[in-house]
């Protein structure tokens, strides 16, 4: 079994996610007391949102590569970074060390793909949704990308910092989100992306008929499956 390494902290609470979807789709597959292998390094959040709201993506860069350095030297055989957002660095991430790091977006495509489906809704952070660092790597994959109005990208963009980010769930909150998924089918997406780790702590298929995609199963999912090649 190789050494999963995860970037986490962004928040700590879809980290948590991460590491037990992890752990239990690794028991599914190897039954008995099975576990993963794991590396986990955490950040403190605070000081990442910081950066990203005022738009220094290059001070990000340079803790996030540090981080990953990290990681590696503690034995890990592949990286993960544990937000759809900081992808916006993977490029400069992926440079800074030697061993490979597993793409949410590219994970997430071709999943989506392998469904059939190819016109898809995007939930996530203003900048996942708006900035092409996400958007473009799905739409090379060969997905069509949908994003929801002005108006919704904001309440996603606030539900997301100011809630889930916190540990809150609020079900005013759960009933804006599957307004805003069904508006998007309404438009045509075949299906959604739950593009932030955390919007899976609010919805999830059993609140809706449209397929819903949450990139940190999906991940989580990829993740063990090169673990245990």
């Amino acid at each position: 079994m190789k050494t999963i390494g995860l970037l986490g902290g962004m928040s700590w609470e879809s980290t948590a996610l991460y590491y037990r979807l992890i752990n239990e789709e690794t028991r599914r597959r190897l039954g008995g007391l099975h576990s993963a292998k794991i590396a986990l390094l955490s950040v403190d959040f605070d000081e990442i949102e910081t950066h990203q709201r005022t738009g220094d993506w290059d001070a990000t860069a340079t803790i996030l590569c540090q981080r990953a350095r990290q990681l590696e030297s503690a034995g890990a055989d592949f990286l993960l970074i544990c937000t759809n957002t900081m992808h916006i660095v993977a490029p400069q991430i992926a440079a800074a060390i030697d061993i490979p790091l597993v793409h949410l977006a590219d994970a997430t495509a071709e999943h989506i793909r392998s469904r059939g489906i190819e016109r898809v809704g995007l939930l996530g952070t203003r900048f996942t949704m708006e900035k092409d660092f996400y958007r473009g790597r799905l739409t090379e994959a060969g997905l069509d990308v949908l994003v929801p109005s002005e108006s919704d990208r904001a309440t996603v963009h606030r539900v997301i910092y100011d809630e889930l980010c916190r540990g809150t769930i609020d079900d005013d909150s759960r009933r804006e989100f599957l307004k805003i998924v069904a508006d998007l089918h309404f438009s045509g997406a075949d299906g959604v992306i739950a593009g932030c780790t955390e919007i899976g702590m609010l919805i999830d298929q059993t609140h809706t008929d449209v397929p819903l995609f949450d990139t940190t199963a999906i991940h989580a999912q990829r993740a063990v499956g090169l673990a245990l090649e």
